[in-house]
């Protein structure tokens, strides 16, 4: 089996096999706008050939400034294959494009609420799963989506915390307090990786590219002065999002979280937000239940499948 990365002659191959929605990401009309402003490129696809032919296919995401791609959006094979085996190989190709040290790569699945029920899900997910572990994509993270809407009403805004703007440093210092105890999986593969500090700046880096605005974001203090968080209101390519939002250690178990929540959702509003989304860990009880006290509602899951932490 022959493993490469795609190009222009192979377009009429992968608009027919992403025709398959089945739990893949990749739209036909995703596709087209994604290959266009870099969020996919030729350099990111890979396909495998067998006797000539073309019988599977693997879509990664990536920003449009990256050097590399970030995660899996679609994996797609003809009927007959050992598309496992297949789709194995084309991730760890995808996997060994990102240079030792880079962020991920990752595989993100979205699924619907009750997927483990739903028979056909099941069957999509799993084989995909399988080929992920086997290039050593073996960590599952169950993540809860959630969504705002204007008909469930806003949130009201805190009458006890002040929000104020701050620069990168005041920022990379509140990031830095608010990982240490995080219940969040993903900030803890980090830490094991780069460490509090290396954690933290990866962060700031991260929002700082997205596409919400530098501006919106607030640092959170308390009627003495005392630092009690920091609400991250942001943007991804599919619009606005609870970028991040964290209380620091001294300060949890007062249910601040409502607090940075409301602000960011009004933040968004005020900017014109009709619709607001945000992800947390399915292990993450407490930010669950702020997302429900605050208006949210889950709609789906996200399942990230990612390298164990070493």
């Amino acid at each position: 089996m022959k493993i490469r990365t795609t190009v222009e002659a192979d377009l009429d191959f992968i608009r027919t096999a992403i025709t398959e929605q089945s739990i893949n990401t990749v739209t036909p009309e995703r596709f087209d706008e994604y290959i266009v402003s870099g969020y996919y490129r030729h350099e990111w696809c890979w396909v495998a050939e067998q006797d000539g032919e073309i019988v599977a296919l693997a879509i990664w995401w990536g920003m449009p400034q990256a050097e590399q791609p970030y995660s899996v959006d679609g994996l797609y094979a003809v009927p007959g294959v050992d598309r496992v085996a297949a789709w194995a190989e084309l991730i760890r190709a995808g996997a060994a494009s990102v240079p030792s040290g880079g962020d991920g790569p990752e595989y993100h699945l979205f699924l619907p609420n009750g997927w483990r029920e739903q028979a056909d899900v099941v069957e999509a997910f799993e084989p995909r799963a399988e080929a992920a572990a086997r290039a050593g994509l073996s960590e599952r993270t169950e993540r809860l989506r959630y969504e705002w809407l204007p008909e469930y009403g806003l949130p009201a805004r805190s009458t006890r915390l002040r929000f104020e703007p701050g620069d990168d440093e005041a920022f990379l210092a509140a990031f830095r307090q608010v990982i240490e105890g995080s219940l969040d999986a993903a900030t803890a593969r980090e830490v094991a990786k780069v460490g509090v500090d290396g954690a933290a700046r990866q962060d700031l880096e991260i929002y700082q590219e997205m596409p919400g605005e530098r501006s919106w974001w607030r640092l959170a203090y308390d009627q003495d002065g005392a630092l009690v968080g920091f609400a991250l209101p942001s943007a991804n390519n599919g619009g606005p999002v609870v970028g991040y939002l964290g209380v620091v250690p001294e300060q949890r178990g007062h249910r601040y979280s409502d607090d940075l929540l409301a602000e960011i959702t009004h933040l968004l509003v005020e900017t014109g937000a009709d619709r607001i989304r945000a992800d947390t860990d399915l292990t993450n009880k407490p930010m669950a239940a702020s997302f429900e006290r605050t208006g949210y509602r889950n709609h789906a899951v996200r399942m990230v499948l990612s390298y164990p932490i070493a």
